[in-house]
């Protein structure tokens, strides 16, 4: 069982709250859990009936929406190379692979990166190093946003629904398979790229 105050507290506004400064900071810090985060209040929304499901959504994509523009400005006013974290290779190698997609093509890049963290950081900062349209990017940001926050909170929210009587094990079972699918989208993206293009240094890795 899931401590008395420990599930007050998650399923009250404050775990509204931790949650969506974790998927904040996720936006540009790569080791903060925000995906598991969303699918743990999922999985708790779906057992105990709070918070309400659209509003972990709701919060999520806010959240990860504003932390994905805030990205997109340190690109637009610092550039990529400013700082000593923007020259760290393997994210010099992730904004390779973000600068040759977004040429590409802005609306599926974005809807995929948000995905993944290390592709992610890089799409924005080179979206705003390359400036791309401010109202375009910002449209396609809250979509891609959305759809994210719903596809974590629903993950947990199934495995909920499967063992209702259980939330701890549902928020245990939905955060493993969160993270398998998560490595799985990866995996599946990269091998695609490599197949695309030979050149598989230039693609973005966990």
């Amino acid at each position: 069982m899931i401590p008395e105050a420990l599930l007050d507290a998650a399923t009250g506004p404050w775990g509204l709250a931790v949650m969506a400064l974790l998927v904040f900071g996720d936006a540009f810090l790569v080791v903060v859990p925000g995906e598991i985060a969303v699918t743990a209040l999922g999985a708790l929304s779906t057992s105990t009936g709070t918070p309400p499901l659209w509003a972990v959504i709701l919060c999520a994509a806010a959240a990860a929406a504003c932390g994905d523009l805030l990205c997109y400005g340190i690109g637009r006013w610092a550039g990529l190379e400013r700082w000593r974290w923007m020259r760290d290779e393997r994210l010099q190698r992730a904004q390779r692979w973000a600068r040759g997609r977004l040429e590409a093509g802005t609306a599926v890049v974005l809807f995929t990166a948000r995905f993944i963290p290390f592709a992610r950081l890089a799409i924005n900062l080179v979206a705003g190093a390359t400036r791309i349209p401010f109202a375009r990017y910002l449209g396609l940001v809250v979509l891609a946003a959305t759809g994210w926050a719903t596809y974590q909170a629903a993950i947990g929210a199934v495995f909920a629904a499967i063992f209702p009587d259980a939330p701890i094990v549902s928020v245990l079972i939905s955060i493993v398979v969160a993270i398998g699918l998560g490595a799985l989208i990866d995996l599946i993206i990269r091998r695609r790229s490599r197949g695309r293009n030979p050149v598989a240094a230039n693609e973005p890795s966990e």
